[in-house]
């Protein structure tokens, strides 16, 4: 590759052809200033925070769009520069509703960040303002036009990561606005609840739906018996919210922090994960040896289900029938553990703490209850969970490891992967392969269906003369590439596909902990957070959900087998079509 030789701030440097100044920038420890920006997502120059001056041109350009040129003397800091990125900046704060004192993203918003690092502190160009609208009928995501800037940031994820496509700009001027199809609310539109427009807002234009104060309620009322669940990529990113470097496994602190919140069962949704590659696998097998519907896909992820009611409906025989993870644990404890401890469901409420946004609107879903009861009431995100363990004034960093309560708390480490891409793939291989040898396989690291690649397959031989055909993929416009792989016939010999609707999974789901921008440009939180959640599963006594003796133990006290009359009452669902606009 031909490299380019040029000089910033009178230092002078050489990066490879096609690098951006701004690239160029951060290679050499020089900070520029960004708010529009995303790497390889959003990259077109429309906020003019990354201004830079560029010796002998009449105009500041956008470093985040220019490429270095032979020669070319760029400054990064000079009065002009400065002068132009203050007043872009008032201009922005001069129409965005600055309540950042109760705001959501008080102390991680990257406008106020930039407005501290560039001394802004007042604002001239007060006037009227474009946002009005604050729309909260999605129960999963809210969205405040009045705290928009415009940077199209989830414009640009919505639509290239996603695939989804139901936010865009809308008018001209002072008038432009980004929201949904003819102004209708997100809740009527083909949104799948994901939350990456959420965690990738560098404002608090847009935030979870907030159930904090459903929860503290509930645990205040002596007549309900409370409890929670977390999601396995709960425990890997937790952390962050108190200072713990990102990746830090916290499942001991975890627990202590839920039981000091009050709650009267501490479970963890990993046990239902167990309990879901037990009738997942199950449902696998029973497909490849009676001629069922394949590929068969996994159905743990509600931002996908959505997905495929609402664009791929004519394809939900292809689709597992299993519930997630998190409406198994919530169903067997609203029947199993309620009849095994006396307890009346009624008064039973079940909280969920989740990576994810999509898990809010998957908990109201009438599909998924039993006997008329929801199997989840609340389900709160990863970032809500952090809000109530300060709100409570508990020390989390220095708090002592604790365990989850016995039986619902007890989990492997196939459970674990769950919240890494292509987890649930390598959990249902894992006990799959030992039932068709019948045999405790040691080789049980399948490498080839992880890692943080978009799109992934790889071909199995699970057992002699048996090798099966998979495929993983996560985001949204991956899920999409496979589905009309599928659609045209080209996945038609493949047996088993997982799809997480969040890229790398759970572990980067829209409710977990905010990163901004520019961490995101050297940093792969996807990896980062999922080498927690690997080296869980190694460090667990049974990595095989078969292997559960809480499972084992459920199964021959109450469930029977796997797929058995009694699991397809509590465990198993349907879905329908949706349509695409209300």
């Amino acid at each position: 590759m031909n490299e380019v030789t040029f000089k910033i701030n009178g230092q002078e440097i050489t990066v490879p052809e096609g690098t951006t100044i701004l690239e160029a920038a951060k290679l050499h420890n020089i900070d520029i200033p960004t708010l529009c920006f995303l790497k390889d997502i959003n990259e077109i120059g429309a906020c003019r925070m990354c201004l830079v001056e560029i010796a002998g041109a009449r105009a500041l350009q956008a470093a985040c769009v220019y490429p270095v040129a032979p020669g070319i003397e760029v400054l990064t800091n000079s009065p002009k520069v400065r002068k132009a990125r203050r007043v872009n900046l008032e201009l922005i704060l001069s129409n965005h509703n600055r309540e950042c004192t109760t705001c959501v993203r008080s102390e991680n918003c990257e406008l106020q960040k930039l407005s501290k690092d560039l001394g802004v502190s007042n604002i001239p160009f007060e006037g009227e303002k474009s946002g009005q609208w604050i729309d909260d009928l999605s129960p999963s995501i809210v969205r405040d036009e009045t705290k928009c800037i415009l940077c199209k940031r989830c414009v640009a994820v919505c639509n290239k990561i996603q695939g989804i496509g139901v936010l865009g700009a809308v008018g001209r001027g002072f008038s432009s606005k980004v929201q949904p199809v003819f102004n209708k609310s997100i809740a009527d539109v083909g949104c799948i609840n994901c939350g990456q427009c959420i965690v990738n807002c560098p404002v608090g234009a847009l935030k979870e739906k907030s159930d904090i104060e459903r929860v503290w309620d509930a645990l205040a009322d002596p007549e309900k018996v409370v409890m929670v669940q977390p999601a396995p990529a709960v425990r890997a990113a937790l952390g962050e919210e108190f200072g713990l470097p990102m990746g830090t496994r916290v499942t001991g602190k975890l627990a202590a922090s839920l039981r000091r919140l009050g709650f009267d069962g501490v479970f963890d949704t990993d046990f239902g994960a167990d309990v879901t590659i037990m009738e997942e696998g199950t449902e696998l097998l029973d497909r490849l040896n009676n001629g069922g519907t394949l590929p068969m896909i996994t159905s743990c992820s509600p931002g996908w289900i959505k997905l495929i009611e609402t664009y791929y409906p004519e394809m939900l025989p292809h689709l597992s029938s299993c519930k997630s993870p998190q409406n198994m644990t919530g169903a067997l404890l609203k029947s199993h553990y309620a009849q095994m401890n006396g307890i009346d469901p009624e008064k039973m409420v079940v909280v969920s703490v989740m990576p994810c946004t999509a898990k809010k609107f998957e908990s109201q879903r009438e599909e998924l209850n039993v006997n008329g009861l929801q199997d989840v009431d609340i389900s709160i995100t990863t970032r809500e969970l952090a809000r109530m363990i300060k709100e409570a004034r508990i020390d989390f960093v220095n708090l002592p490891d604790e365990d989850f309560d016995p039986y619902y708390g007890e989990s492997t480490g196939a459970a674990v992967i769950f919240g890494a891409t292509g987890g649930v793939m390598e959990a249902a291989v894992r006990t799959v392969a030992d039932i068709l040898n019948n045999r405790d396989i040691q080789e049980i690291d399948y490498e080839m269906v992880r890692g943080v690649e978009g799109i992934k397959k790889a071909e199995v031989e699970i057992a002699p003369g048996t090798t099966v055909k998979l495929s993983v993929a996560s985001g949204g416009a991956n899920i999409r590439k496979v589905m009309e792989a599928i659609r045209n016939g080209e996945f038609s010999d493949y047996h088993f596909i997982e799809f997480m609707a969040c890229p790398g999974g759970c572990v980067n789901g829209g409710g977990q902990p905010i990163v901004d921008a520019k961490t995101r440009m050297s940093t792969d939180i996807r990896a980062e957070r999922a080498k927690a959640l690997y080296t869980e599963d190694s460090d667990k006594k049974y990595r095989k959900s078969h292997q559960n003796p809480s499972i084992i133990r459920l199964y021959e006290e109450f469930l029977g087998e796997p797929c058995g009359h009694k699991s397809h009452e509590l465990l198993h669902t349907t879905y329908s079509q949706k349509p695409k606009i209300k």
